[in-house]
């Protein structure tokens, strides 16, 4: 009687976990909203995550929280707020032990579900940051180099020199299907924990590109062993300047007055979009790199296909933020506009009603939210560490939102120019406030590392302590009374653009009052309570330190 009863025991808990649908999450670099088909674009080849966006539904105002790789990828992982979290590539900290026992993987990994990562990590996690040794040890199946990978990752990372394909997309490709499919060709440099993919568990994989981030587009080399989409696509196409575009010689009056956002010293590689030619270059380098993105997800869809495994697999797709491509003569990132902010959020659940696919929502949502939403669909307690909202109400089509604003932030501000600022938005207005920009010049940090010979990586890439005390200045300053020196307001549904700054009409003051109110609001709640769990990351402690 007690065997068969474990044995009943047993069989519900298998049957149990195999209805927990399996999770696939994609995770783009520096993909503007603009660059699929299914948001708009009328050049770029999609048509497989325009077919899941088809099939599911996209949420058509989605917002990133930072709008900078390393903290926007943090606060997807741990579902914070960079105010929260503390990590950003000027922090001098990496995501403590603490803190990562709380993220997304390892709560679900905790929780009986097999989990893989594969391709890009760019969030220095435990003591050491990339080299704790803590992200590796995490998954049960690893893949993936840490910083940039490069459009020929062999070139950086050795991980993946067992790897037939040479470029990126196809890389990452061969690592999905090792983790989903015994039978692929088994991967000499990826680590498991266990042989094979067990199959009485759910799992859940992370497929993290450094595409179309300009790290990989810039190293595009055209060889002649480059598929052809890398080397002739769209190369025919007449392609035209982004709306709004400026070209740096045609700057007469600056987006942001010039002691706040330091254009010279913004770091070179943004500077392709001052010239059209070469702004048209690297957008198409970016066009074909999402065609090769979307191959990879059409082949995806294949082998789940395959593997019988498609029937209970959701899929959720976007990006870590956007980029800008000259509109209003503006290159990088770390603003707190439309351009940079706004990603799109795809999520394709195969088990949906009929009427539940193929929808558009304009719901106020963030990448925040994809962790306890991702726990939601796994039967798993959200952690309280969590300050993301569940949207799987809204992806089975409900129309009660889950948030009134969104709050963004940019705490990145160093020699490259940047100023501080932080936004907040409803589905009408956006109201931006900056601080004083007190950050040395790069340019002069060039100068005279030059005339020294002091390598320039060094001087302007290495992080030291009193560097943590200026970032936690700059966290704790504007709650604590900082006025900003500069603001502006937009009217969204009239002005997506950003174009009309209305903060000092008196016509709106009203609209600008209520929005610094709900700016005090919104900063507190991203702030939360308790010390920050990150530990000490620097160059005084880590020699070799990578920030």
């Amino acid at each position: 009687m007690k065997k068969t009863f474990l044995f009943l025991f047993l069989l519900a808990t298998i049957v149990k976990a195999q209805d927990r649908p399996n999770i696939v999450f994609i995770l783009t670099d520096d993909q503007s909203y603009d660059l699929l088909g299914c948001t708009g674009n009328p050049i770029v080849q999609t048509p497989n995550i325009d077919e899941i966006a088809k099939q599911g539904i996209l949420f058509t105002n989605a917002h990133v929280t930072s709008a900078i790789c390393t903290p926007s990828r943090i606060s997807i992982l741990l579902s914070q707020y960079e105010r929260k979290h503390g990590v950003n590539f000027n922090s001098g900290t990496s995501v403590s032990d603490t803190a990562w026992a709380n993220s997304y993987p390892v709560v679900m990994r905790n929780n009986g579900y097999y989990t893989g990562w594969v391709g890009k990590n760019h969030a220095p996690v435990g003591k050491g940051g990339y080299n704790s040794g803590l992200m590796e040890q995490s998954f049960d199946y690893w893949y993936a180099g840490h910083g940039h990978l490069g459009f020929y990752p062999k070139d950086n990372h050795s991980i993946f020199n067992d790897a037939i394909a040479f470029t990126q997309p196809e890389i990452i490709n061969e690592g999905v299907d090792d983790f989903l499919d015994p039978n692929a060709r088994k991967l000499t440099g990826a680590l498991h924990f266990l042989e094979n993919r067990p199959k009485d568990k759910p799992f859940m994989l992370s497929i993290n590109f450094n595409l179309p981030h300009g790290a990989g587009t810039s190293s595009m080399k055209l060889k002649e062993t480059d598929d052809t989409i890398y080397k002739n696509m769209y190369r025919d196409v007449d392609l035209s300047l982004p709306e709004n575009y400026i070209a740096k010689a045609d700057i007469t009056s600056p987006k942001l007055p010039s002691d706040l956002l330091k254009v010279e010293d913004r770091q070179v590689g943004y500077n392709y979009v001052d010239t059209p030619e070469s702004l048209k270059e690297r957008y198409i380098r970016e066009l074909e790199a999402m065609t090769g993105i979307d191959r990879l997800v059409g082949n995806l869809r294949k082998k789940l296909k395959d593997l019988k495994l498609d029937k209970n697999t959701i899929i959720i797709f976007t990006s870590d933020h956007g980029l800008f491509g000259g509109q209003q003569g503006l290159g990088g990132k770390a603003l707190c506009y439309e351009q940079t902010t706004h990603v799109p959020i795809i999520v394709y659940n195969p088990n949906a009603a009929k009427k539940q696919k193929g929808l558009k929502s304009d719901a106020l949502v963030q990448t925040i939210d994809i962790a306890p939403t991702m726990l939601a669909y796994a039967d798993i307690k959200v952690p309280d560490t969590f300050q993301g909202k569940d949207i799987s109400d809204l992806i089975e089509g409900s129309n009660t939102e889950v948030r009134d604003y969104v709050y963004t932030e940019n705490l990145w501000s160093t020699h490259f120019g940047n100023p501080r600022c932080e936004s907040v938005q409803d589905k009408e207005w956006k109201y931006i406030r900056y601080y004083k920009n007190n950050n040395f010049s790069a340019t002069k940090e060039i100068k005279y590392a030059k005339q020294i010979g002091i390598p320039i990586n060094e001087m302007l890439y290495s992080m030291h302590d009193p560097q943590i005390a200026t970032y936690r200045d700059y966290i704790d300053s504007p709650l604590h009374g900082e006025q900003p020196v500069y603001e502006e307001l937009y009217n969204l549904k009239e002005d997506s653009a950003e174009l009309n700054n209305l903060a000092e009409n008196l016509e709106y003051a009203t609209v600008l009052e209520d929005l610094r109110t709900q700016w005090k609001v919104e900063i507190t709640a991203a702030r939360g309570t308790g010390k920050a769990q990150v530990l000490r990351y620097t160059n005084d402690a880590f020699p070799k330190a990578k920030h």
